[in-house]
């Protein structure tokens, strides 16, 4: 048997293999994604007077693509429109997104479009961060998202967390900036947390230009080959973490008991 592969390569990209069986994804039995309307399967219709309507199905959202690909569970913390300061100062409170029976092995956070276009939110830094105390960082979305990291380290200490950041599209160029600079403060909290990791879509994900969104887009969202795709995308970017650093998930099916060996 070839072990090249599996014990990954030097040169090797995050995206140079795609997974169709979620790949070494499959060992975190229990994830939540946390994020807005791309987490949610959101399609975009119209209702019977041609008004545009917003419609989170989570049954196509690509966590649970990905659960279904990987056999494992997904939660869905996620809602059209979240932002990270929405989710921390109420809707993961009133959905039961803190609930200790809900802890799972790894979290993936995928949020930032919306709080960036939230002009009364200043974008800060990792400076307002306090690692000691999630209740003494600053009001801003690097506060907001660090929180929400440190609250569920809380919850689930030896849990694996992945960031992800906003792809690359077709912006304007000032929004394109805009969504640069806050994929860069999540790559920097990616990096002052242990147990992190970055799914750095805006480095090797596909670009959502129009060619994409001709195959991939239902109206303003992603149609359900979109979703499909991305759970793809993750699954592999996520078997490509793995391999290139087993010793760090060794005692994956240990996490949560008595038995996990700091």
């Amino acid at each position: 048997m070839n072990m090249t592969y599996l014990l990954g390569k030097a040169d090797e990209k995050p995206l140079d293999n795609l997974v169709t069986d979620g790949g070494f994804c499959g060992i975190l039995r229990k994830i939540a994604c946390i994020g807005d309307s791309l987490s949610s399967g959101e399609f975009e219709s119209f209702d019977a007077e041609g008004k545009k309507i917003y419609l989170d199905y989570y049954d196509y959202s690509w966590g649970q693509y990905l659960a279904r690909m990987a056999g494992l569970t997904v939660y869905n913390f996620s809602r059209g429109g979240m932002s990270a300061k929405w989710y921390l100062e109420s809707w993961a409170e009133e959905n039961g997104c803190w609930d200790k029976e809900k802890a799972a092995n790894a979290y993936i956070i995928a949020l930032g479009v919306n709080d960036s276009n939230d002009r009364s939110l200043e974008l800060g830094s990792v400076e307002d961060v306090c690692l000691s105390d999630y209740r003494q960082n600053k009001k801003t979305f690097a506060g907001y998202y660090a929180t929400i990291i440190q609250r569920y380290k809380e919850i689930q200490p030896d849990a694996k967390f992945f960031l992800m950041t906003m792809p690359q599209d077709d912006s304007t160029p000032e929004r394109t900036v805009q969504k640069e600079n806050f994929s860069q403060v999540i790559r920097d909290l990616a990096s002052l947390f242990e147990n992190t990791y970055l799914i750095d879509l805006r480095r090797y994900g596909p670009v959502y230009d129009e060619e994409f969104k001709q195959q991939f887009y239902l109206e303003g969202h992603l149609n359900p080959a979109g979703y499909l795709l991305t759970a793809k995308i993750v699954a592999s970017y996520i078997d490509y973490i793995i391999r290139h650093d087993q010793q760090a998930f060794r005692q994956v099916g240990l996490m949560g008991t008595p038995y996990f060996r700091k």
